[in-house]
C-alpha cells in the first residue's frame, strides 16, 4: 500500500501549543550531552537539536492521517536539516505545522519530505525542519 500522494500541500498542527520548561532544556541537554549542560547555568538556549521534539509532534499528526495511508511500522528516516531563526528559550510558547512537500515512489519505496515550521504563538518564527520519510515498499 503506497502513500497517498493526495497528501501533497496538506498541513498538519500539534494540537496544544508547548510552553518550553528550563527543566525540560536541562533534560535534554544531559540526554544529548550537550556543552553547558553540567554547568548548572539557567535560562540557556534549547540545543539545536532540540526542535525536533516540538516538529515531530506535528509530523506524526501526517502520519496517523488515515488518508495519508502511511505504514508506520515500515517507516525508516531518510535525512533531516534545520534552519534556524531564532532560538528556543525557556517560557517559549512554541507552536509546529507540517506541511507535505513532496510524496514520491522510487524502486518500489514512498519518500515523503516534511517541511516543519516551529514558531512562538506570537508568530516569531524559531525553526524550520525539513524531513524525508522512506515507507519501505512490501518486498523491503
Amino acid at each position: 500500500m503506497a502513500v497517498n500522494p493526495a497528501v501533497e500541500g496538506r498541513t498538519y498542527s500539534i494540537p496544544e501549543p508547548h510552553v518550553v520548561t528550563q527543566d525540560e532544556l536541562d533534560a535534554f541537554a544531559a540526554a544529548v550531552r550537550s556543552p553547558g549542560a553540567s554547568s548548572g547555568a539557567t535560562s540557556q538556549a534549547a540545543p539545536l537539536t532540540f526542535a525536533v521534539t516540538i516538529a515531530q509532534r506535528a509530523e506524526a499528526e501526517f502520519m496517523v492521517d488515515p488518508e495519508a495511508n502511511v505504514d508506520f511500522s515500515r517507516l525508516v528516516h531518510g535525512e533531516e536539516g534545520f534552519t534556524y531563526h531564532a532560538p528556543i528559550v525557556a517560557g517559549d510558547e512554541l507552536v509546529a505545522t507540517t506541511t507535505v512537500r513532496r510524496v514520491r515512489s522510487a524502486g518500489g519505496h514512498d519518500m515523503v519530505t516534511l517541511e516543519t515550521g516551529v514558531e512562538t504563538t506570537a508568530g516569531e518564527p524559531r525553526v524550520t525542519t525539513t524531513s524525508v520519510v522512506v515507507i519501505r515498499g512490501e518486498q523491503a
